[in-house]
This record gives structure tokens, C-alpha cells and sequence, in this order.
């Protein structure tokens, strides 16, 4: 019987394939503001929020194959998401980031500065969806991005995707993490350890996943990686 996590980082069988995976591929490999920033996530009380280190490995990897060049990241934290993507990203390339809060994002940006890639990043403070509907005016019609990453208010998942799906251009990948809420998707929704507001969550991205994978204008996975990201490309 599988057991409900909540504050892991991996849906591993155990924790230790988790630490082979980091100090096989991903550690050695890791940019030196990476790890700064990593750290200073790390010992903040609110540290469960940090997206894993190898799930920033893979998304660094998917950014360099589909040549991304335009990317939207909403829910920041301290940055150290975005800092991936803007080391990923080409010289030129941008990164409009979204969170409510400026507070968390300046103690990491100070690391983003000193890794040479701040000029990549536009913050814009506010809410998840009013700003996405901001970048949408000032698109108009026309998909400007090629990635995009949704880590915020998990109940705001379906407004996100349907402004995502027109900011970013056909062939693009949105991204959405925390989709398999530490499996409790694959769970009975009363399974012990979980809180109210692990149930809520739970049935909110069983539906959320459901939905997807019936949307005919993308492509879409839900890689078993971290908390669970569901992998969207736009083919329409």
C-alpha cells in the first residue's frame, strides 16, 4: 500500500534513489549559482515549495532541445526555478516571471544577478492570472513564448492553461508541477496523513489531469518526476 507524502521531494520507491540520481547526474553537473541558490531555498522555513534539482536538470535539457528562446514562469518563490531557465536560455533570450509576492524573489536575486543572467528575467508582481491576461493584451492574437511554467495557486491550474495555450506558440510546452500531489492522486482521497487541503488539491488535479489528457490541442505526459509534472506540447 503506498503511503501519502507530502513534504518529499520524490515519488521514488525510497529516498535514496532519489540521492543516486542527485549525486550521480545531477550534482556533479550543477552551475555553481545553482547550488547557491539551491542552499539558500533549502534552509528557508518555507523550503517545500523549491522545485527538486533534477527536475531543473530536465527542464535545463527540454529548454536547449526545443531551442526555447521566449519563456513565462508563474510562481517564483526565491528564483531558483528561474535561474535555470535563464541559464538555459540563450544570451538574448527573456523569462517573464509571475508571483504575488516581490519579497522571496529578491533574496534570490542578488544569485541571479551574480550568474550573469538578470537581464534575461522581467518580474511582474501580481496575480497568476491578471498578469497572464496582461501579457495576452499586449500579445493580442499573436503566441510569443515557448515555454511555459506553472507552479503557483494549484486551484488556478485550468485558468492557467487556457491563457498558457495561447501565450505560447504551437509546438511550445507548458509546463505544470505538483500533479500528482505526493500520490495522492492514485490514492483513496481519505488516505491517512493527508490534511483538507491535500484533499481538495488531490481531486482538483485528478480532474486537472483528466482534462489534459482529453484536450485534443496538446500533446501531453505526466512524468512521475519531483511532485508529479504534467507535460503539455500545443499542437493547435
Amino acid at each position: 500500500m503506498a503511503t501519502y507524502r507530502p513534504d518529499s521531494k520524490t515519488l521514488l520507491k525510497t529516498d535514496s534513489i532519489l540521492e543516486y540520481v542527485l549525486d550521480t547526474m545531477v550534482y556533479p553537473q550543477e552551475h555553481e549559482r545553482m547550488r547557491e541558490l539551491r542552499l539558500i531555498s533549502q534552509n528557508h522555513p518555507l523550503s517545500f515549495v523549491v522545485s527538486s534539482p533534477d527536475q531543473m536538470q530536465f527542464f535545463s535539457m527540454l529548454l536547449k532541445m526545443i531551442g526555447a528562446r521566449r519563456t513565462i514562469e508563474v510562481g517564483v518563490f526565491t528564483g531558483y526555478s528561474l535561474l535555470a531557465t535563464a541559464l538555459a536560455l540563450p544570451d538574448d533570450g527573456k523569462v517573464v516571471a509571475i508571483d504575488a509576492s516581490r519579497e522571496y524573489f529578491d533574496l534570490g536575486l542578488p544569485v541571479i544577478e551574480h550568474a550573469g543572467v538578470a537581464h534575461k528575467v522581467e518580474f511582474r508582481q501580481g496575480d497568476g492570472l491578471a498578469e497572464l491576461d496582461r501579457l495576452l493584451a499586449e500579445a493580442g492574437e499573436e503566441a510569443l513564448f515557448d515555454f511555459a511554467y506553472a507552479d503557483a495557486d494549484k486551484e488556478q491550474y485550468g485558468g492557467y492553461h487556457e491563457r498558457l495555450l495561447r501565450l505560447v506558440r504551437v509546438g511550445g510546452v507548458v509546463a505544470y508541477d505538483n500533479t500528482l500531489w505526493g500520490g495522492s492522486v492514485a490514492m483513496p482521497r481519505d488516505t491517512p496523513g493527508s490534511s483538507a487541503y491535500d484533499r481538495v488539491v488531490r481531486d482538483y488535479m485528478v480532474g486537472f489531469n483528466a482534462t489534459v489528457a482529453a484536450d485534443d490541442r496538446v500533446e501531453a505526459c505526466l512524468l512521475p518526476i519531483a511532485d508529479g509534472v504534467t507535460l503539455c506540447r500545443r499542437v493547435k
